[in-house]
């Protein structure tokens, strides 16, 4: 390609497809997949963010590890860059070293699943696989999203939370076809459902609302910001940490007005019995009314009662956003949430029940016949330690103390190195100061990263890895119904290397290249995964084309749409309990849960309970009187594309969103800086005043990258600077990032 060379192609991302102009070996811009009737604005700031000067170009190692292995000084910036051929020499003597002295139980190997919608060059799935072959790792379960979640929902339903999510809700055909009152706690927010796992090509969830207004459907946005439903939606605000208690008191009117839907509960749910004298205050002397709700959650009690009653008397769909169980006990909000529903009695009706989810990201609420994807093999895992995902700063700095999860005893293994992949914890993970001091406990810490952030900067060997843009790929989620071919669209920018490439070098210098590559480099390997996702696609029925008529087309829309796919869990049992049983212990929702009971977890008993979390509006200070809420980003997925955002004019710091009573209290205007902080730490913001947000609350997105580590103040506004690092319960043991009280003042 020469320089004067300019081309447009399609590729495709976690937030969708989109055009790529190059010329020569530049992304010179981005335009709007045409078919896609809502485009974010996303990939507007690629170019700037390919081609940045944070990019790591070449294979770098902290001088001071390199001299002694010294770990304090990481962050201190100070690396040398020798070739290639030297940096995965030394590299793979240390992984060598580390698991012939400590055992393959001392390697972590850290990852998160969002670094590229391609199905073979997923970050997750290379590093974990050459792990395997070297002779496994302690890996995590769960997700931040969703970990907690996945660990409630099974007892409660029986089911793989994500199995539930994704294949057994009612599409937003169906709500709208059948949905008269749709209640959303946490609401459902359109710049959430711009991403999804491996890519959503034509996002529709704005136009779905827009049908929902065109019917007449009730829509009720619970929570503490207008801005988390689209417009026209009536917002009930209501404090952060209170969901539960709302839920309670509604199911508390619907039993005390008798409109209770016995017949379900006695022939579909077990457990009501020991659940009721919880409710109506026979257990605790506590009636879980809406007047004893109401100075929790600031919802009226004449707004309970009228809610209560809508949702009696119509069909009913009740959701649930994600975030309400990246809470301390946020199991309570998505249990408690089963039995409200269960109790009106619409649980496997078309448009009625609950649903968890929605808005989250783009593929939930659509339905596809499915056809499978394509997936790197990883092999199998011989060491048997995992943690759940967010404990990673408990395990570093407590090895070998005993933690429970979700009725297991355990004990953190002793991790001497770490190996990151496709991620940036001191981007999603809580209280950073803290992650900080566990990071320096490792021998030694790997990253592969296009970019120096926040977790590069603090590693000993940093590889520089090329972005979705510098290699060839397929582009394929279940949730979705277009296939791309995803073109090498500029060459590698400076020294960098493909994971597989990375990976493979390190394997074929500890003996292990064959169990890596198979015998394959990366485009065998694509072709070999290509085959056999047509091949199982062509037993489907479904017409897919070759993988050069892919590359020649670039991508192709699958016949695999539907407006209602037979949902294989919900709609079964409710048509046949016993025949279509569902995988919990008594074969029916649990509304009482033995197992759960049986833990004897005091921070998450036998059934759904309202437990007030140590920071929240309720448990608000002179020093920390408000409460922080740290939304995703809409500029970005995660913090991915940040450097090339935080350059703009006033971009960073990030902007914190304030009610204006609570502003004007501390002379603050929009456009001011402010400083946020508590006892773990503080961070610049820019504020917006505002009254679409509830008085006593903040709100701050992620996506900053947190600044270097000795500073008294994180200079981009990084809200996990601030956040608790504590798990949501002994059970889920998930993040409770949205569970923080802060003061806000003028910088």
């Amino acid at each position: 390609m020469t320089e004067t060379t300019r081309q447009t192609r399609i590729t495709s991302s976690h937030w969708g497809a989109f055009e790529v102009v190059t010329e020569g070996d530049r992304i010179v811009e981005t335009r709007p997949f045409g078919p896609d009737p809502a485009p974010p604005g996303i990939p507007a700031i690629l170019p700037a963010a390919v081609h940045h000067a944070s990019r790591v170009a070449r294979p770098s190692i902290r001088r001071a590890w390199l001299a002694s292995r010294d770990r304090a000084g990481r962050g201190d910036g100070d690396y040398v860059t020798p070739p290639w051929d030297e940096a995965l020499d030394i590299a793979a003597e240390e992984i060598d070293r580390i698991r012939k002295t400590h055992g393959n139980g001392a390697i972590y190997g850290g990852s998160y699943g969002w670094a590229s919608a391609g199905r073979f060059h997923h970050a997750q799935g290379q590093v974990h696989r050459f792990l395997n072959c070297i002779g496994g790792y302690v890996s995590s379960f769960g997700s931040y999203s969703t970990g907690c979640a996945q660990s409630i929902i099974p007892h409660v339903f029986g089911e793989n939370f994500l199995t539930l999510t994704y294949e057994a809700q009612d599409s937003y055909a169906t709500i709208a076809e059948h949905t008269e009152t749709l209640v959303m706690f946490g609401g459902i927010n359109p710049k959430n459902s711009m991403v999804s796992m491996g890519g959503i090509t034509e996002h529709a969830t704005a136009g779905w609302f827009e049908r929902f207004a065109e019917r007449g459907m009730t829509r009720i946005n619970i929570g503490p910001q207008r801005g988390d439903a689209p417009e026209g939606c009536e917002w009930l605000p209501c404090r952060p940490g209170s969901d539960t208690a709302l839920m309670l008191a509604l199911a508390f009117v619907l039993e005390e007005e008798g409109l209770t839907d016995r017949a379900f509960l006695d022939r579909y749910t077990v457990g009501f019995d020991r659940f009721r004298p919880y409710l109506v205050g026979e257990a605790d002397g506590t009636p879980k009314s809406p007047d004893w709700a109401e100075p929790l959650t600031g919802v009226p009690v004449g707004t309970i009662r009228e809610l209560a009653r809508r949702m009696a008397g119509s069909r009913t769909l009740i959701t649930v956003a994600w975030s309400l169980q990246r809470q301390e006990h946020g199991e309570q909000p998505y249990w408690m949430s089963a039995v409200l529903a269960a109790m009106l009695g619409q649980i496997g009706l078309p448009g009625g029940g609950v649903g968890y989810g929605y808005g989250a990201i783009g593929g939930i609420g659509k339905d596809f016949r499915s056809v499978g994807g394509m997936t790197l093999p990883q092999g199998t895992n011989p060491v048997a330690d995992v943690i759940p995902v967010a404990r990673v700063a408990d395990m570093l700095l407590n090895p070998g103390q005993p933690y429970d999860f979700n009725g297991a005893r355990r004990s953190y293994p002793d991790i001497r190195l770490v190996y990151w992949a496709g991620g940036n914890p001191f981007h999603h993970h809580q209280d950073l100061n803290r992650l900080h001091r566990a990071w320096l406990q490792p021998e030694t810490i790997i990253v592969n990263e296009p970019w120096w952030t926040a977790t590069a900067q603090r590693a000993d060997i940093v590889f520089p890895a090329t972005t979705p843009y510098e290699r060839e790929d397929i582009g394929r989620s279940p949730l979705d119904d277009y296939l791309f071919h995803m073109p090498a669209l500029i060459p590698p920018v400076a020294e960098a290397r493909d994971d597989y490439a990375i990976f493979a070098g390190l394997a074929e210098r500890m003996g292990l290249e064959d169990a890596f590559t198979e015998g394959r480099d990366a485009g065998a390997w694509i072709s070999h995964l290509y085959e056999g996702f047509q091949a199982r696609a062509t037993a489907a029925g479904v017409a897919v084309p070759t993988l050069e008529e892919l590359r020649a087309k670039n991508w192709v829309k699958l016949d695999i749409a539907v407006d209602e796919q037979p949902k294989p869990v919900l709609r079964r049992f409710r048509a046949d309990p016993e025949g279509a049983a569902l995988k919990t212990p008594s074969g029916r929702i649990e509304i009482f849960s033995e197992r759960i009971d049986g833990f004897g977890y005091d921070d998450c008993p036998g059934h759904p309970v309202w437990l007030p979390p140590a920071e929240w509006p309720g448990a608000a200070t002179a020093a920390a009187p408000l409460h922080l809420v740290s939304p995703q980003p809409g500029d970005k997925l995660h913090s991915q594309l940040e450097a090339a955002l935080a350059d703009l004019e006033g971009a960073r710091p990030e902007t914190i969103l304030i009610h204006e009573k609570d502003a004007a209290a501390r002379g603050i205007a929009t456009g001011d800086l402010v400083r946020v902080f508590n006892g773990r730490g503080a961070v610049r913001a820019r504020a917006r005043v505002t009254a679409d947000i509830l008085q006593g609350v903040v709100a701050l997105p992620t996506g900053a990258w947190v600044g270097p580590p000795g500073g008294n103040i994180d200079p981009n506004g990084n809200p996990n600077v601030l956040t608790r690092d504590v798990g949501t319960s002994r059970l889920g043991q998930g993040t409770s990032a949205h569970s923080a009280l802060v003061e806000v003042e003028r910088a």
